[in-house]
């Protein structure tokens, strides 16, 4: 009897779990959908490609500023309703995308977008991570990562599509709505206050985990990387002559919904690090692909490639997050592998900006430029790599510290 209730505690399927997956999902497909349109929005009114990666990376700069508060607030108040507050910020955000004309007027929306980011994505991940029991992290983990696979790969897509036929306000206006349905869902939600409650502060050791700073530093350096294919893959593409660089995200994401339970298992199985080192190398080769990419068949071969890479390591390093931290700090521990990411996502399109202009002014050749961005941004991934190489037997011995003798 007492096996029978053993294996029902460990299942990853309850319905708490199965909701905080479905509104991570619908935030994702908002997110994708916008990682892919505001570029082309502001390049449609002009924006240099410096410009460009300015106004992309613009609500990482509020996603930052609001982590002092989101960390200490995620382990504190109720986090269902912390969670209504952030996916009513970004449904405003989306409205105020729908009545841009101007590339300030988008700045301001990213503003808005990033502070309700800022708090959503890591406080649904901890959420998450808390329906979760300890043997099935890795693998409940991969699961609830796959909404952004789907997300991956119908979102661009259905941007694209639909601004073709309606413009970019009217998407922005039905994105909204999208999201209108993920804040209904949210009330659904039920969630208790911390068992242990201290006072209210927005100290250090409440806004930054420091068991998972090693995580977030890995983070930092392939979200980086990362920016340039979110942001600048279909200008890219259209550079390059090919038609439909939508599907790009479609074999990208199929291949997640392969890649991504597997990997959970192995990595439950044999251990983290035999997921993020081949994601890590193959994340790398991707960028070596998209950079020699002239056709939609390369530049497929090299979403697939990526998604074994980027797909794979990303939701093990913050499996890894969740893992090093205490569960009553995951709120924070999430935040801190925010912190990484929205660094990574704030640093990088304006980097990857300076790299384009800087070759195409000497080349005469605006896709060279982003040829060559993507060869840069390969230094980053490696710099991960290193990194966690250094730290790995440091990590494991953390992760397990019986088997340290």
């Amino acid at each position: 009897m007492s096996d029978i209730k053993e294996q029902k505690k460990e299942t990853i399927w309850n319905s708490k779990f199965i909701l905080i997956t479905i509104i991570n999902f619908l935030l994702s497909m908002g997110q994708f959908m916008m990682n892919t349109l505001v570029p082309k929005f502001a390049d449609s009114l002009g924006a240099t490609p410096v410009i460009v990666g300015v106004v992309s990376g613009m609500f990482a700069v509020t996603a930052l500023g609001i982590r002092p508060i989101a960390g200490p607030a995620m382990d504190y108040f109720k986090k269902n309703r912390m969670l209504m507050l952030s996916v009513t910020l970004i449904v405003i955000a989306f409205i105020g995308y729908g009545f841009s004309k101007t590339v300030p007027l988008i700045i301001v929306s990213r503003l808005v977008h990033g502070m309700g980011i800022g708090v959503a994505i890591p406080l649904s991940m901890a959420m998450a991570s808390n329906a979760l029991p300890a043997s099935k992290m890795a693998s409940g983990m991969s699961i609830f990562s796959l909404g952004n696979a789907v997300a991956t790969a119908v979102g661009p897509s259905i941007g694209l599509s639909l601004t073709e036929h309606f413009g970019y306000n009217t998407t922005f206006f039905v994105v909204a709505g999208l999201l209108g349905l993920c804040l209904l869902l949210t009330l659904q939600l039920k969630s208790n206050a911390p068992a242990k409650k201290s006072p209210f502060r927005i100290q250090l050791d409440r806004v930054i985990v420091p068991e998972v700073l090693i995580p977030a530093i890995l983070t930092f350096f392939i979200a980086l990387a990362y920016s340039s294919i979110t942001y600048f893959i279909v200008i890219y593409g259209g550079l390059r002559g090919v038609d439909d660089i939508g599907l790009y995200f479609t074999v990208y994401a199929v291949c997640l919904l392969v890649s991504r339970p597997i990997s959970g298992r192995i990595a439950d199985k044999y251990g983290i690090d035999k997921t993020i080192i081949p994601g890590i190398l193959l994340f790398a080769v991707s960028f070596v692909l998209i950079s020699f990419s002239e056709t939609l068949t390369m530049f497929l071969i090299a979403g697939a490639v990526s998604a074994f890479g980027y797909g794979i390591c990303i939701p093990m390093i913050m499996t890894l997050c969740m893992q090093l931290s205490p569960q009553n700090k995951r709120g924070a521990a999430s935040n801190t592998n925010f912190i990484g990411m929205d660094s990574g996502y704030l640093i990088g399109p304006v980097i990857a900006g300076f790299v384009i202009t800087g070759v195409e002014n000497a080349t005469g050749s605006e896709a060279a430029g982003y040829a060559m961005m993507y060869r840069v941004m390969i230094i980053s991934i490696l710099t991960a790599l290193v990194i966690f190489l250094l730290t790995k037997k440091k990590l494991l011995v953390r992760l397990n510290p019986d088997d340290a003798e």
